[in-house]
């Protein structure tokens, strides 16, 4: 007889004389409910009508009235850094994402990965029987890793989920999305011209994901975590639905400011002592603007109001979905967003940001021609710095700084089975990473030691599940550190300490704020010279939570930080070669062809009778490059901005083996480009463009032999190549360093 150390029953050599035995199932307690997470992206505090605002959100408003709403929750100020710290219920730089998933600064806490020592909400639950489900925007895997080679242990999968349907990036366009399934990348399953918009195909893969999971394990509870593209840039949303808030803001921010904190009085979300801060830094009187301005600005927030209630709409559908399968009381469902609005418009938005991030100027009157194509597919559209503004009201600045304006959000949780509350307000301080800890605290859960054969770190969380209960149960104990690109603040006793940094200057001379937010909700009344003790002991404090939490070294050098990553990872490849097969490439894998000299060789046969299609293609409508046949002849488009160059060859192409290729040349501190075809190897025409891809190509990556989503030219797209493609090489300059000045005008726009 033989036993394996983990088998319970006996063995010999006949199941007649032999014992079986099976290990027990992990089932969850009796009862557990079903999670649903629904994390929007840059919307800020007031924008959920529940909150304040006038923009349509009933869904939302209905989940708050059976439920509960916050307003001292409190997040990160960033994308991924909220991400990392909600799924791991510590803070983000612990885990080692300390800014973004788009770069590794070198050291412990900032990694741009979720260190395997944190394990996430789906890895803790899935021993318990959980099934664990993500659709939407994930941003915690290196850009870097986002490719069809991985590797893949940074993706959701990698992380305890057991289906994904999403997009690794920091935004992607909903018209031609950047689509992952599971750990392969996909087309889209639509088009603009076909009806497509991303929120809709993201709602509708939760809804089957769900459906599947009752269909076959019905008594099996599940988790659902989905996060929309709403609102983060490009604002792409239905045009009846744009159009519908055609005349809704055309009184202004200083109105609808002084509109919504009147509305969150009377709704008891800030008390009514609650002063309206003054215009952020920059921001103009509504008035100072002119009236084709004002038009513009108006339809860029449209744009956003609609973007909004379109996700909301798609929620409903979920939640009747819910409901329907007798699934919805039973289900703890939470609804917040990852930061304040994005102040990455500046301040007179954008109608397609990929010309001015590459230098090609978009005055108002090139907005205002355009003003009916925003939120369209060859838009990249984005409000002003006012709106944003707007939408964090009560508070001060905005997304990536840690004043209000970053990092207090909207959470409202709806829980029908466990919650006796109903439409209540709870006034307590709560921050992102409490919330695995109260999660795991309602459902009895204990957080492990070990995953894996990994020890955990310790969950710096702290849960506030006794608040759903009791609206007077006491704020968090552990005080909480804030810090995003040099901006600091600390949160200790219902006293807030923060400091706004200038990028470029030195740490020592920022100037650092005292707030009592007991009393002073937007952080308006600097307690800063009444307390001085208070504040020394806070800034004393933070020194010491950053330092125990991996926050330190501070730095400031953003742009810096991107072009020591993008040198790191490719900087000194010079050649990428693309075979007949290769599937799409994402972005920060392709060849980066910015601000340096390149070469394209497609070696293919045409056919007699000619051949048409793209040879290559990177980008999308908004921007990019491609090299293709049309007419017999070749041809190359470069599309800044949608400002599109196209160079054609002074000749057929002639049918047989032929190589097609293109030599580009930048000159040093020059905008234009200068570019010349070759047809097998000889010269084939030229041409120049004012400009090239000083900064950003798209988020849209690199195709072989078609151009799929919304086409960088206006071929019929994909355009896919109809002679025999058998591989395309790309040649660059070798790269030691790139223009972080530059860069620093656009990167931090990509989140």
């Amino acid at each position: 007889m033989t036993n394996a150390s983990d088998f319970e029953g006996s063995i010999t050599r006949y199941a007649a004389d032999s014992q079986p035995w099976w290990p027990e199932r992990k089932r969850p307690r009796a009862g557990s409910p079903n999670i649903l997470v629904v994390l929007f992206d840059d919307v800020g505090f007031s924008d959920f009508g529940c909150y304040g605002s006038s923009i349509r959100t009933p869904v939302i408003d209905r989940l708050a009235s059976n439920g509960l709403r916050y307003t001292g929750f409190h997040t990160t100020a960033m994308c991924s850094t909220t991400r990392a710290a909600m799924l791991t219920g510590r803070n983000h730089h612990s885990v080692g994402m300390g800014c973004l998933a788009n770069f590794d600064s070198g050291y412990p806490g900032y990694r741009g990965k979720i260190s395997r020592e944190a394990g996430t909400i789906a890895e803790i639950l899935r021993p318990s029987g959980y099934r664990n489900y993500m659709v939407g925007k994930w941003h915690v895997t290196p850009l870097t890793e986002s490719g069809a080679t991985g590797p893949f242990d940074g993706w959701p999968l990698g992380r305890g989920f057991d289906r994904f349907y999403g997009f690794l990036d920091a935004e992607t366009d909903q018209y031609s999305p950047e689509l992952v399934r599971d750990n392969g990348h996909i087309d889209p399953p639509g088009t603009f011209e076909t009806g497509y918009h991303l929120t809709e195909d993201l709602f509708d893969n939760a809804i089957g994901f769900i459906a599947n999971h009752i269909a076959e394990l019905p008594d099996t509870p599940w988790m659902t975590f989905i996060a929309p593209g709403a609102c983060h840039a490009p604002h792409q949303a239905p045009f009846d639905l744009i159009k519908s808030y055609h005349d809704d803001f055309i009184h202004g921010w200083d109105v609808e400011r002084d509109r919504r904190l009147a509305r969150q009085k009377q709704m008891g979300i800030v008390p009514k002592a609650t002063d309206l801060p003054d215009r952020n830094p920059g921001v103009q009187a509504w008035r100072a603007h002119s009236p084709d301005e004002q038009a513009v600005f108006s339809r860029l927030n449209a744009a956003y109001a609609a973007m909004l209630e379109h996700t909301d709409q798609n929620l409903g559908r979920l939640i009747d979905f819910l409901e329907a399968a007798g699934q919805l009381d039973n289900t703890i469902t939470i609804v917040l967003s990852d930061n304040g609005a994005s102040q990455e418009g500046g301040p007179l938005g954008f109608v397609n940001a990929m010309g001015p991030y590459n230098g090609l100027e978009e005055d108002v009157a090139k907005k205002l021609a355009r003003i009916d194509a925003i939120g369209g597919p060859d838009t990249h559209s984005n409000f002003p710095w006012g709106w944003a503004m707007t939408s964090n009201t009560p508070l001060r600045r905005y997304k990536q700084n840690t004043h209000g304006g970053g990092v207090r959000d909207p959470l409202v949780v709806h829980w029908p089975a466990g919650l006796k509350a109903r439409g209540e307000l709870r006034h307590q301080f709560a921050h992102v990473s409490d919330l695995v800890p109260t999660l795991l605290d309602v459902l009895g859960i204990e957080g492990p030691n070990q995953i894996g054969d990994v020890p955990q770190m310790p969950f710096e969380g702290e849960s506030f599940a006794a608040s759903f209960h009791n609206a007077k149960t006491p704020a968090r104990s552990r005080p909480q550190y804030f810090e995003m690109f040099g901006h600091r603040g600390l949160w200790a006793d219902g006293w807030k300490a923060v400091s706004y940094h200038a990028p470029g200057t030195p740490f020592e001379e920022d100037e650092w704020e005292l707030y009592n937010l007991d009393q002073d909700f937007s952080e308006v009344h600097d307690l800063a010279d009444q307390e001085p003790e208070r504040l020394k002991a806070m800034i004393d404090l933070w020194w010491k939570e950053a330092e125990a939490c991996k926050v330190l070294p501070l730095d400031d050098r953003f742009a810096e930080r991107f072009a020591e990553n993008s040198v790191r990872f490719q900087g000194h490849r010079t050649e990428f070669v693309f075979h007949r097969g290769v599937g799409h490439v994402p972005t920060d894998v392709a060849p980066d062809v910015r601000a340096r000299n390149y070469a394209i060789e497609a070696d293919a046969s045409i056919p007699e009778g000619g051949a048409e299609g793209v040879l290559i293609a990177h980008g999308d409508a908004t921007s990019g490059y491609s090299l293709y046949l049309r007419d017999s002849h070749l041809c190359y488009s470069i599309n800044i901005g949608g400002s599109v160059t196209t160079i054609n060859s002074d000749r057929p192409v002639p049918t047989g083996d032929v190589s097609l290729g293109l030599r580009a040349t930048v000159e040093p501190g020059l905008p234009h480009r200068d570019f010349e075809l070759l047809i097998n190897g000889e010269p084939a025409g030229a041409g120049r463009s004012p400009r090239g891809f000083a900064i950003l190509i798209s988020w849209s990556g690199l195709d072989i032999g078609r151009d799929r989503g919304t086409t960088v030219v206006d071929y019929p797209g994909p355009f896919e190549f109809t002679g025999f493609l058998r591989k395309v090489t790309v040649r660059l300059e070798k790269q030691d360093k790139m223009d972080s000045a530059a860069m620093s005008k656009v990167e931090i726009a990509r989140q």
